[in-house]
C-alpha cells in the first residue's frame, strides 16, 4: 500500500439495530472502494451482537483500533453505547444530539424555536389502558375531539411505531378520525396523530465547506427560482442551527400558501446508488463519492 494512501476504518455493527448499520457500512466500504482506492483503503470494523470487536474478520481489542486506521467513520447507531471517544483518532461520527434530533421530532420540534421553521402539528396518544382511560368507544370519540379542537382535517394517523399490523389512515372527517383511533388501540399500539399538510415534497442536502463556501446547499430540480432562494437560505439556517458537522439531509413540504414545513432531518448520506443524494450530486455536477472524499479529506486534517 502506498505511503499516501490513507487507512479509513468503517466501524459497523454493535448491539442495536445492528442489521442497518451493518448494510450501511457495507456500501460506504463498497463505495470507498470502488471509487476512492488511489487515496483511502476501507479497513472493515464490525462489532457484533454480543459486543465482541473484529478488525478484517480477526477479534481485537478496541484499543488496537489506533494501530490499524488513519481515521474511523462510525456507522453504528448511538443505542448501542460504542464509545470510541477515547481513541486518540480522527473521526466521522453522529453525535447523540444529532441522533435524538432525527429520530425525536418532538426534540427537533423544540430546538427549531430559534427559527422560523415550521413543523407539522402532532399528537401522541399513549396506549390504551381501559382502567385508566375507560370505555373504548367513548376513548376514541373524546381524544378525536382534543385533536380537532387542536388543528384541523386532514390527519395522518398511524403507529407511533413502524408496526405492519396497523395501517397508514388519511381521516378527512371526524368520523373517520374515530375508526383510525379504534384502528390504533385494537391493534395495541401508541398512536401518531399529525397534521397532513399538502404540498410538495423537496429533499435538500447541505455540507459544509464544499466548493469554497461555508455550507454548500445541493439545490432542488422540482421548485420555481424563488421557492429554490428562500429554501438554500433556509437550509444554510437549518445546518448551522443543527451544528451538523460534516452533512445533513433536510426534507420540507411546500404548501403552495403557508410556506415550507420542516418534516424530516438526517445527518448521514445514503449511499445507494439511486438515492436522492446521487441525484442531487449529479444535478449539480458531482459524484457522491467527491462528497465522500472531501468528508474525509476535512476530518483528517
Amino acid at each position: 500500500m502506498s505511503l499516501d494512501v490513507k487507512r479509513v476504518g468503517i466501524l459497523r455493527g454493535g448491539e442495536a439495530y445492528y442489521d442497518s448499520s451493518f448494510k450501511k457500512g457495507s456500501d460506504l466500504i463498497l463505495h470507498i472502494f470502488d471509487n476512492l482506492s488511489r487515496k483511502y483503503k476501507p479497513i472493515d470494523i464490525l462489532i457484533d451482537k454480543d459486543g465482541v470487536w473484529h478488525v478484517s474478520g480477526v477479534p481485537v481489542d478496541p484499543a488496537d483500533i489506533i494501530h490499524k486506521t488513519d481515521i474511523v467513520w462510525d456507522v453504528t447507531h448511538p443505542d448501542s453505547f460504542v464509545n470510541i471517544n477515547n481513541i486518540s483518532i480522527p473521526k466521522v461520527e453522529i453525535s447523540p444530539f444529532s441522533s435524538a434530533l432525527k429520530n425525536s421530532k418532538e426534540m427537533l420540534r423544540k430546538h427549531m424555536q430559534g427559527l422560523k421553521i415550521s413543523m407539522p402539528r402532532r399528537i401522541v396518544l399513549p396506549l390504551f389502558q381501559e382502567d385508566f382511560d375507560g370505555d373504548l368507544e367513548s376513548y376514541a370519540s373524546r381524544k378525536s375531539k382534543e385533536v380537532f379542537a387542536k388543528f384541523p382535517s386532514p390527519w395522518i394517523v398511524r403507529s407511533l411505531f413502524p408496526n405492519k399490523n396497523m395501517g397508514i389512515h388519511i381521516a378527512k372527517t371526524f368520523n373517520e378520525l374515530v375508526d383510525a383511533i379504534l384502528d390504533g388501540v385494537k391493534q395495541k399500539e401508541s398512536i401518531l396523530i399529525e397534521e397532513f399538510v399538502y404540498g410538495k415534497r423537496v429533499s435538500m442536502h447541505s455540507v459544509p465547506m464544499f466548493r469554497g463556501e461555508d455550507i454548500y446547499v445541493f439545490p432542488p430540480s422540482n421548485v420555481s427560482d424563488s421557492e429554490k432562494e428562500k429554501l438554500i437560505q433556509l437550509v444554510k439556517d437549518l445546518h448551522k442551527h443543527l451544528g451538523a458537522t460534516y452533512y445533513l439531509k433536510s426534507d420540507f413540504i411546500c404548501h403552495p400558501r403557508l410556506g415550507f414545513f420542516l418534516t424530516d432531518v438526517d445527518f448521514s448520506p445514503d449511499m445507494k446508488e439511486n438515492s436522492h443524494f446521487a441525484e442531487s450530486c449529479e444535478y449539480v455536477g458531482a459524484k457522491m463519492h467527491h462528497i465522500i472524499e472531501h468528508i474525509l479529506d476535512k476530518s483528517i486534517q
